[in-house]
């Protein structure tokens, strides 16, 4: 069973030595995706909920190109640069997800500068 890339221009570019997504068989794991616009190359935003936004809209392109969406993603995991920061992203996070709700670990990190959040997702596709 060969791995696949999953790409789209709807998302950033990968800047180091990784896929945006890579699937094989039916299991689809989004690289974790932060704020860049993909038409700008810019983050989205100053504050968490804005780039979460963006950040999620990111990883639903990828979801996309790979013939899948939100309703099928398992697991997310989040990465936030301040823990004062759960509720806001909470709060976009939830405009995109649907019961039954994917599981999720949320931590707290260093991330690069001006950078809130980081997610990345593990989706099972249709055979």
């Amino acid at each position: 069973m060969p791995k696949i890339a999953v790409t789209t221009a709807d998302a950033p570019a990968p800047v180091a030595s990784y896929s945006q997504a890579v699937r094989k068989g039916n299991i689809l794991q989004v690289a974790g995706q932060g704020p860049t616009d993909p038409a700008t190359g810019e983050f989205a935003g100053e504050t968490v909920a804005e780039q979460t936004r963006q950040t999620l809209l990111n990883i639903q392109a990828i979801l996309r190109a790979a013939g899948a969406d939100f309703d099928d993603v398992m697991m997310m995991r989040v990465y936030l640069a301040d823990v004062a920061h759960f509720a806001a992203m909470n709060e976009v996070y939830s405009t995109f997800v649907s019961a039954p709700f994917p599981a999720r670990t949320t931590v707290y990190v260093g991330l690069p500068a001006g950078m809130l959040v980081e997610i990345d997702a593990l989706a099972v596709l249709e055979d």
